[in-house]
């Protein structure tokens, strides 16, 4: 490890439990308007967890504690009661066609996180993967407290522990594709980055200031885009991580692990120095037929990415305003 990175993983890396509650809720009042807080959680099909989630989030953190300000949901076409559930637990719930509709929607977790920009309300975005089980509010309140108490930090990371599958074995097996590409690839290439420990994770939190100056990979690539390019724009210290303990939610199969994949190496592709690669990214993958045989489909995978918030005029007319 580069001994820069190996500087930032001691010096930028904490537990939840570094920064209490009392203390969080101190340095929010202090910082005012800078301290407000917008969590927003990306949801598609996610009737069975996103309640839970929800009504978690708004009892310990906006009920007992007033640490969250906002709590918003943004469905991306589900088919399910995803937008019911959430409502009924306590959030505001807003159809990812609803936001900018001037610009037509293309399917992907990093278009919906992008819209919700222009739907969130504070300064401080924390974005909450909606499949969580068992989930504790310490996710948030863990990622948040380095953007309430340093002035430094614009993005912070959970990080935790992955089991894959409910069994004692599979303690430590979850974050595949993290493990098999994306930690291989920061490390070939971006090495700074070598002592994140869940570039892939769905759980951080982000200074408006920074997600607005930033693009944003409409598919599943959008977690490295935004890490890799945190780091071009404001530098290591910028970033950095806390421990939440453990994150349980549902696992892809490989097909779709392999999709997965493909849209992260097509993301740090385009951010080497002097490509030029081709939006459109066709996969084949192979089923076995009922008559035997292997079928091959074809899949596309989605390279667009939408131009930072801040050059949207809908956007700028409403932070004006």
């Amino acid at each position: 490890m580069l001994e820069e990175a190996e500087e930032w993983l001691s010096r930028r890396s904490w537990t939840a439990a570094d920064r209490p509650l009392p203390r969080l809720l101190n340095a929010k009042r202090a910082a005012g308007a800078a301290g407000s807080i917008s969590v927003v959680l990306p949801a598609l099909n996610e009737e069975a967890t996103v309640g839970a989630i929800v009504e978690a989030l708004r009892r310990d953190l906006m009920e007992r504690v007033p640490l969250i300000d906002e709590l918003l949901v943004v469905d991306s076409g589900s088919t399910d009661r995803t937008s019911e559930a959430a409502a009924a637990a306590g959030a505001k719930v807003v159809h990812r066609d609803e936001i900018l509709p001037r610009m037509p929607t293309v399917p992907g977790k990093g278009e919906v996180l992008w819209r919700s920009l222009m739907a969130a309300s504070g300064e401080i975005i924390c974005f909450v993967d909606a499949d969580l089980r068992e989930f504790d509010s310490t996710f948030v309140s863990g990622i948040v407290g380095p953007l309430l108490t340093d002035p430094d930090v614009q993005l912070v990371k959970a990080m935790y522990d992955r089991p894959l599958g409910d069994k004692p074995a599979g303690a430590h097996q979850g974050g595949r594709v993290t493990e098999l590409v994306a930690r291989p690839l920061l490390n070939l290439h971006w090495p700074q980055l070598a002592g994140v420990v869940q570039p892939l994770g769905g759980e951080y939190a982000a200074r408006r200031s920074l997600l607005e100056r930033l693009p944003f990979p409409v598919g599943y690539g959008v977690e490295l885009g935004l890490l890799i390019d945190t780091l071009n724009a404001a530098g290591l210290d910028a970033l950095a991580q806390v421990d939440v303990g453990v994150r349980k939610h549902r696992h892809q199969d490989g097909q779709a692990l392999g999709r997965m994949a493909a849209a992260i190496m097509r993301t740090a592709q385009c951010r080497l120095p002097g490509s030029v690669l081709p939006m459109r990214l066709d996969m084949t993958q192979f089923d076995r037929g009922e008559e035997g045989g292997f079928q091959p489909r074809t899949h596309l995978i989605n390279a667009e990415e939408r131009p930072p918030m801040s050059t949207i005029p809908e956007y700028t007319a409403r932070q004006a305003a």
